[in-house]
Parts: structure tokens; sequence; C-alpha cells
């Protein structure tokens, strides 16, 4: 394993079990709309180190041990952490937008981080297939990435559960933006996978800009 992701999950663990017995501590560092407008934008980095359980833990560090290493194959230590950082702040930054006016509201997880990577892999390498538990067949990386964003797009509108769907798609756009900026000749050697992971993100710019979301 490489030394970056190392580190990565050993701070994500170490700052959740230092929250898991702190509730002070955890209330400090999470991520809560009216504090960050208040001053405290660090909670915009902070939160995202921080996990609800265990479960919520492991599941998000699971997911990156998978995928970090098809990022780190195509790309080095360096450009891993710009796509891991740069998509926690963008699944932030989506979160503090869409919902500013929400003063109570409130998350945790490195989920949009993990997306980030998640869907960097995605565009890195869209022909591997995924298996998910309750679905015995392979499925193909880029219909798994459109179809999780359509479903966070779903929770975004419904909101009708506790999870960071926002967060989750800002730290998809971050990836993808950010792996394209590092792999500019995607946009001609493989342009139709480029446009069509794109769908998920124009539609949401669309909704936003109807006010639906």
């Amino acid at each position: 394993m490489d030394l970056v992701l190392i580190v990565i999950i050993a701070a994500n663990a170490l700052f959740s079990f230092k929250g898991f017995g702190d509730m002070a501590f955890f209330r400090k560092y999470e991520f809560h709309i009216a504090s960050i407008r208040n001053g405290e934008q660090y909670r915009m980095f902070s939160s995202a180190f921080l996990h609800a359980d265990i479960g919520h833990l492991a599941f998000n560090m699971l997911t990156l041990y998978f995928f970090a290493p098809v990022v780190l194959m195509y790309t080095n230590a360096f450009s891993f952490i710009l796509v891991y950082f740069g998509s926690l702040i963008c699944g932030s930054l989506l979160t503090l937008y869409l919902h500013k006016d929400d003063l109570n509201y409130r998350a945790i997880g490195a989920s949009g981080a993990v997306i980030g990577v998640l869907y960097s892999a995605i565009l890195l390498q869209p022909e591997m297939n995924l298996y998910l538990f309750f679905i015995p067949i392979p499925i193909p990386a880029y219909i798994f990435g459109i179809g999780y964003l359509l479903y966070s797009l779903y929770g975004m509108r419904a909101k009708r559960d506790n999870i960071g769907h926002t967060a989750h798609f800002g730290g998809a756009i971050g990836g993808y933006a950010i792996t394209l900026a590092k792999f500019p000749e995607m946009f001609t050697e493989n342009i139709f996978m480029v446009v069509i992971l794109a769908i998920p993100i124009i539609i949401l710019g669309v909704m936003a800009k109807m006010k639906k979301i």
C-alpha cells in the first residue's frame, strides 16, 4: 500500500476515534453551516476526518483502499493528494452553497473526498468492472459512476435521509475536473467517456439554475 494512502487512512481513523469518545471535539470540528458562516471555515476541512461510527469509517476507508491504487497507478502521490483534498474541498463548497440558508445543517465524513477518488478512477479506467454484493453480475465502472450521481441527485432533492449526497456530488465534480486537468488528452482520446460522465454534472447545473434542488 502506498505511504500517502496509509497516512490518509490513519488520519481518518485517529480523528474519527477521537470524535467517537469526545462529543465536544466532535461538535467543534463537524461541518455546521451556522458556525462556518460565523468564520469557522476550518470545519469545511476537518469535518471530512470525522465519522458517525466505525461502520461509516470502515465503509469510506475500504472504498478508498480499493480505488486509490487505480489513481496512483496512473499518477503519483502528489496528484493523488490533489485529487483527494481537491475533491474534499469541492464537496464542502457545494454543500455550503446549496445549504447556506439552512443554518442547522450538519455533516461529517470523508465521502466527498472518497467519491472524488472513485470518480477519478472511473475516468482513468472506465472499462473496469465493479461488483456489488446485492448484484451478482459485473457492472461497468462508468455505468456505476453515472448511476451513483443520479442517485445522489435524487437524494439531494428528496432530503429523506441523513446521507451527505451534496458532498458526494461535489467530490465527484472535483475528482472529474482535477483528473481532466491532469490528463487533457482525454478530450481527444476518450471524448465519449468524458462527455457521458459529465451528464449528471450538467443535470445538477440545470436543476440548480432552475432552483429545483
